[in-house]
C-alpha cells in the first residue's frame, strides 16, 4: 500500500479555505535572515551599551618594559592614543572648514566626539560619525562641486579611527557590517545630491583605506580565539592529566591497603574463629575473648572496605553510611575493656548535641589514644575525661606508665597516630597538646572549638 504525504497551509479569506501547498525556505533566504540578525545584535540592539574600556594589563604591552610610575601610566596607552587620534581629527576639520571661528570649533567638536565616544559605548560611536559626518558636510562646504564628499578631511579621520577602534573592541563581523554601512552610506548621500558630486565622491577612498586595518584586526581577532581556544583545551588536558594521575595513584594505594591490610585481617577472623576448636573445652573467658577478636578484625575490614571503596571513587565522595558520634563512645570503652584495658570514662558539664564534624573528630581521637594505650603501655590503666563548655569541647585521655610485671610486650609504632590525630583537631582550628607525664604514663589533651550558632548542627 502506498501512500503519498503533502504538507498544506490552511488559509481562511472571507469565510472561505483556500489550500497552499507550503514552500521551504531557501538557502539563501535563510543565510539572509541570519545575517539581519547579526547586524541587529551587533549594531542595533546593543548601540547604547555602556562599555568602558579597561586598562591594559601591566604585564602586556609598554606597560611592560617600564618602570615605577611610568608603568602605571603606560596602562593607559590605548586611552591616550585614541584621545590623540581624536585631536588630530578636530584640528583637521577645523582646518577645513572654511568658515568661522565658531564653525570651526564646532565642526572640530563633532569630528572629536565620535572618536572619544569609542571608549565608553563604542557603537553608538559608529552610528555618530555618521550623523557629524552629514552635518559637517553641511556646515563647511563652501563650494560642494569642488570639495570632497560627503567624507571632509576631519571626518574622514574620524569616521577612518571610530570603525577600527570599535571593530577591535566588538568583533569581526561587526566590523564588516560598519564597512558595508558606510559604503551603502556613501551611496546614498550620491543618490540624494546627484549630478557631478557622483565623480568627486571620496566613499571608495574610505573603503579601501578602512578595509586595511579591519583585515588585519579580522586576522588579530581569529589568532587571539584561536590561542585562547587552544590555552582552555590545554588547561582542560592539564586537569585531567591531573585528575586521571591522582585517580591511579589513589588506586594503587587502596589496591596495596586491600592486599596488605585486608588480607591479614581476613586471616586473623578467620583464626580467631577457628581457635576455640582447636583446644578441648575452651573455657568461657577464652571464646569470648576470640569471638571479640573476630568482631573486631570483621568491623574493621567492613570499614576498610568502606573507606577504600571511597578512595577508589573518581568523584571521592564521603560515604553514605553513619559515622560515630560520642554517644556510642561507651561502646568503644567496652570494646577496649574486653581487649584487657582498664578505662574509665568522666563527663563534666552539660552533655548536648555537638557539629558531626567536632563528634567524629572527637571519638576519632578517642579511639586511637586507647589504641595507643593498648599497643605501647600493656596492662596500664586509662582515663577518659570529656568536658562539655561553653565554647567547645575539651578531651583529655591519660594513661598510666607500663608495668613492670606486664606479660605483653609494647609494640613498636611509626607515630601517625599522633599525627593524624593533630589533622584532626587542626582542621577544626583546635588546640592538642601529646606529652608524657611526671609519673611515666602519657596524656593527650584537645580542645575543640564549637560556635554557638553550630551547636546542635549535624
Amino acid at each position: 500500500m502506498t501512500h503519498t504525504t503533502q504538507t498544506h497551509t490552511t488559509l481562511s479569506r472571507g469565510g472561505s479555505d483556500a489550500v497552499e501547498p507550503y514552500k521551504p525556505r531557501s538557502p539563501e533566504f535563510r543565510a539572509a535572515m541570519d545575517a539581519l540578525r547579526g547586524l541587529r545584535h551587533d549594531l542595533i540592539t546593543g548601540a547604547f551599551a555602556y562599555r568602558p574600556l579597561p586598562p591594559t594589563s601591566a604585564d602586556k604591552g609598554l606597560a611592560r618594559v617600564l618602570s615605577g610610575r611610568l608603568r602605571e601610566y603606560a596602562v593607559w596607552t590605548p586611552h591616550v592614543l585614541i584621545t590623540a587620534a581624536g585631536l588630530l581629527a578636530m584640528l583637521i576639520a577645523s582646518a577645513d572648514s572654511g568658515r568661522g571661528a565658531t564653525t570651526n570649533l564646532f565642526v572640530g567638536v563633532l569630528a572629536l566626539a565620535p572618536v572619544l565616544l569609542t571608549m565608553v559605548r563604542p557603537v553608538m560611536a559608529f552610528w555618530l560619525s555618521l550623523a557629524a559626518t552629514a552635518v559637517s558636510y553641511a556646515l563647511t562646504t563652501v563650494n560642494s562641486w569642488e570639495s570632497d564628499w560627503p567624507w571632509q578631511g576631519g571626518s574622514f579621520v574620524s569616521h577612518l579611527v571610530v570603525v577600527t577602534v570599535v571593530a577591535l573592541r566588538t568583533r569581526p563581523r561587526a566590523g564588516a557590517w560598519m564597512w558595508l554601512l558606510t559604503g551603502a552610506y556613501g551611496l546614498i548621500f550620491q543618490g540624494a545630491l546627484g549630478g557631478g558630486h557622483y565623480y568627486r565622491s571620496n566613499t571608495m577612498e574610505l573603503l579601501f583605506v578602512s578595509a586595511i586595518p579591519l583585515l588585519v584586526i579580522t586576522v588579530w581577532h581569529i589568532r587571539r580565539d584561536a590561542a585562547q581556544e587552544v590555552t582552555a583545551q590545554q588547561t582542560v588536558t592539564a586537569h585531567e592529566r591531573s585528575r586521571r594521575t591522582l585517580l591511579e595513584e589513589r588506586t594503587t594505594i587502596a589496591r596495596e591497603l586491600h592486599d596488605v591490610v585486608a588480607h591479614h585481617m581476613s586471616v586473623v577472623a578467620i583464626q580467631a574463629e577457628a581457635a576455640p576448636y582447636r583446644v578441648e573445652n575452651p573455657p568461657p573467658e577464652l571464646e569470648k575473648a576470640f569471638a571479640t577478636i573476630r568482631e573486631n578484625a570483621v568491623a574493621a575490614l567492613t570499614e576498610l572496605r568502606r573507606v577504600l571503596g571511597v578512595v577508589r571513587a573518581e568523584d571521592y565522595e564521603a560515604p553514605d553510611a553513619p559515622q560515630p558520634t560520642l554517644a556510642d563512645l561507651d561502646a568503644l570503652l567496652d570494646n577496649v575493656r574486653e581487649a584487657g584495658l582498664s578505662v574509665d570514662k568522666t563527663v563534666t558539664g552539660a552533655v548536648r548535641e555537638l557539629p558531626q564534624g567536632v563528634e567524629l573528630s572527637a571519638y576519632r581521637i578517642v579511639q586511637e589514644a586507647l589504641s595507643n594505650t593498648l599497643r605501647h603501655a600493656p596492662g596500664a590503666g586509662a582515663r577518659v575525661e570529656i568536658g562539655y563548655v561553653l565554647g567547645g569541647l575539651g578531651l583529655r585521655v591519660v594513661n598510666g606508665p607500663l608495668p613492670h610485671a606486664a606479660l605483653v610486650k609494647p609494640s613498636p609504632g611509626a607515630g601517625h597516630g599522633i599525627t593524624g590525630m593533630r589533622e584532626r583537631v587542626s582542621m577544626l582550628n583546635g588546640e592538642m597538646t601529646a606529652e608524657a607525664t611526671d609519673e611515666g604514663g602519657y596524656e593527650v589533651t584537645v580542645f575543640l572549638p564549637v560556635p554557638l550558632g553550630g551547636e546542635g548542627a549535624a
